[in-house]
């Protein structure tokens, strides 16, 4: 992945969605309740052409909520549906970044219609997730067998059946910042702490002291893919992509020698480093192990069945893998405008000390009911004892 999809940003699936203030508010609000009692009397309302939620409690008992229009937000839906109401199409993200011809095809957890955010139109723009989208006939249905209740107020809510899974981290999105909690948001916008499994039937308990308001460096987890939020302000003050560039350049320009060839080495273009295919000549390799970087070479093989998992550092002796350095080229990823010292183990993307530190300690949502840290520019699951390696560079002799 790191900054595009496999096979392209097109349309309304893509590696990043910007979210503008619509030319006509679209965003809904609930109006009517109704409590009906046979199929017929809720399909009629369902079929009044105004955006919807059926809660199924038995096959003789439904409750629909009316939304009405609201004019004061806007709607935007996330799923896996390519039909016309979801804004933004997501695919389930594979492990490594590598979604062509040779991955493995899995039946898909992310619901068609996931969630959805809905912003105010006016300052400060807040903007809220909701779990689950309406679909092509504004409706949401939440069946017998899905998670639903009656809150105390009296008015019902419900959960997906994956789920969708939210954490805002301590401290915004900086250097400074911590993981948060996992949390689930309901259909209505409540905060619930996790249940036992992703799609277990009995909800968590109501976390009254926190909301479904997005902050900045926020994660949603959709049970095949995580978004990342940033706010505009909090993009004013991540590096560009010319600025990484210009990091690039710096490094290259330091002429990093490999220790064994004494060839230089460099960093490729962020639009080589998109093309996964292509290793180059002068491509940097790093033992994980120690940090050294040297160019490509064929010496200190330990394993005979695979090439580069046993390999020794002809600086230190250390044996471990050996892989090729790419530049993250997300910007949005990163935690500070910092110089790219750090990689990740095992997959060797390269980015700041702080940004890399970062995302060593933040567990992602994993199957059913797993966490662990992952590469945020292609996704491979972290090694646990060392999630990232300071990168030790050799400059010229001359």
């Amino acid at each position: 992945y790191n900054g595009s999809l496999p096979n392209g940003d097109r349309g309304r699936r893509k590696s990043r969605f910007a979210l503008y203030r619509r030319a006509k508010a679209n965003g809904v609000k609930p109006s009517t309740v109704h409590v009906l009692n046979t199929p017929q009397a809720s399909k009629a309302v369902n079929c009044r052409g105004q955006h919807s939620i059926s809660y199924t409690l038995s096959r003789n008992q439904t409750v629909v909520v009316e939304y009405c229009h609201d004019k004061d937000t806007d709607m935007f839906q996330i799923g896996r549906s390519t039909e016309s109401p979801i804004d933004f199409v997501v695919t389930d993200t594979v492990s490594g970044g590598q979604a062509g011809e040779d991955a493995p095809i899995t039946q898909s957890t992310i619901s068609r219609f996931a969630c959805r955010v809905v912003c105010e139109r006016s300052p400060p723009y807040t903007a809220r997730i909701f779990a689950a989208g309406f679909d092509s006939s504004k409706n949401i249905f939440l069946g017998e067998k899905a998670a639903k209740w009656k809150n105390p107020d009296g008015h019902m809510d419900g959960l997906t059946t994956n789920g969708v899974l939210v954490m805002h981290p301590r401290g915004g999105f900086t250097e400074d910042s911590k993981p948060g909690v996992w949390r689930e948001i309901s259909v209505c916008g409540d905060v619930y702490t996790l249940r036992e499994t992703r799609s277990a039937q009995t909800r968590g308990k109501l976390v009254e002291t926190e909301s479904n308001v997005l902050q900045d460096g926020s994660l949603v987890d959709l049970c095949g893919a995580t978004l990342l939020w940033r706010t505009a302000d909090g993009l004013f003050h991540t590096p560009t992509q010319k600025h990484i560039e210009a990091l690039r350049q710096e490094i290259n320009a330091a002429r990093p020698q490999c220790p064994v060839g004494l060839n230089t080495l460099a960093f490729p273009s962020m639009q080589r480093s998109r093309d996964l295919g292509s290793l180059e000549d002068k491509q940097p390799w790093v033992y994980l192990t120690c940090g050294h970087v040297h160019g490509y070479h064929n010496w200190g093989h330990r394993s005979e069945h695979e090439p580069n998992a046993q390999r020794e550092c002809p600086m230190c002796r250390t044996v471990g893998p050996y892989v090729p350095l790419w530049l993250g080229c997300e910007p949005a990823f990163y935690v500070d405008t910092g110089a790219p010292t750090h990689a990740f183990v095992p997959c060797g993307h390269v980015c700041s000390e702080k940004s890399a530190k970062y995302w060593s300690e933040i567990p992602l949502p994993h199957g059913t009911h797993a966490f662990h840290a992952a590469c945020p520019f292609c996704a491979t699951q972290l090694t646990p004892s060392q999630g990232c390696a300071k990168l030790i560079f050799q400059g010229p002799i001359d």
